[in-house]
């Protein structure tokens, strides 16, 4: 296998399902050594496992990515295991779509808390072990940058991921860390067969999008020999974003 991710250390905060399974599949077949991340301790093993009966490398660590000692655990505990880490990607998140003025201000925190505070504390326990450099890449989303109704917790969020990301990058210069992030448009994880031709032609790219178009970002964006992008958020959404749209 010729790959520039054979045995380097990748780590996946939300790595048991959707868009981190895609993830975790696609650098496990490019011989990552894979650390799926998530409270999903029984899809997490199966991922574990589906990666290795491809002849990948896997490990599933249960961790709570809201408790701030969870995740410096995490990071204990990859570091014991492997030695390094070289790539972190911080995918975990929650949505709560729900009528503002019914929006409690605890609700409002969980979804800040799992989607932004986590991408913080990640970010800076990894920095402290990244010795050699390394690449860290956010799960940002297009809804940090259009709404709908009823979506302020989680717009709120994503869009400190954005801005996150690139202060990061200036912070990290010096320790040779790139930080960058991806703004997935509709990705379709459960039922993408029952999908209709409408929900295709939408799209400037005439499909919606797959877990897979996420992880060949995240491929990219990991490669060593891309880090002149650096602080930026890649968006994935086949052209949704840029879609001029009139109501008749």
């Amino acid at each position: 296998m010729k790959s520039k991710f054979i045995d380097k250390v990748v780590i996946i905060t939300g790595g048991a399902n959707g868009i981190g399974e895609g993830i975790a599949k696609e650098f496990g077949q490019q011989g990552a050594i894979v650390c799926i991340v998530d409270l999903d301790e029984e899809k997490g093993m199966y991922v574990q496992q589906q990666i290795e009966l491809d002849g990948g490398k896997a490990s599933f660590f249960k961790t709570n990515v809201k408790k701030e000692a969870d995740i410096i655990n995490l990071i204990q505990n990859v570091m014991n295991t492997y030695g390094k880490i070289d790539v972190l990607i911080n995918n975990a998140g929650i949505a709560k779509f729900k009528p503002l003025l019914e929006l409690s201000t605890q609700e409002f925190d969980d979804v800040i808390h799992t989607n932004l505070r986590s991408v913080f504390i990640a970010s800076r326990e990894v920095a402290k072990v990244m010795s050699k450099g390394g690449s860290i890449i956010n799960m940002a989303s297009t809804r940090a940058i259009m709404s709908e109704p009823n979506s302020e917790s989680y717009a709120a969020s994503k869009g400190g991921i954005v801005s996150i990301t690139h202060s990061l990058a200036a912070s990290l210069q010096s320790n040779h860390i790139t930080v960058n992030c991806i703004s997935p448009g509709w990705i379709e994880f459960n039922h993408y067969d029952d999908l209709k031709e409408k929900d295709h032609t939408q799209h400037w790219s005439n499909r919606v999008g797959k877990p897979v178009d996420i992880a060949k970002a995240c491929l990219y964006l990991a490669d060593p020999e891309n880090n002149f992008i650096n602080g930026q958020n890649i968006i994935v959404d086949g052209g949704m974003t840029r879609k001029m749209i009139y109501e008749e």
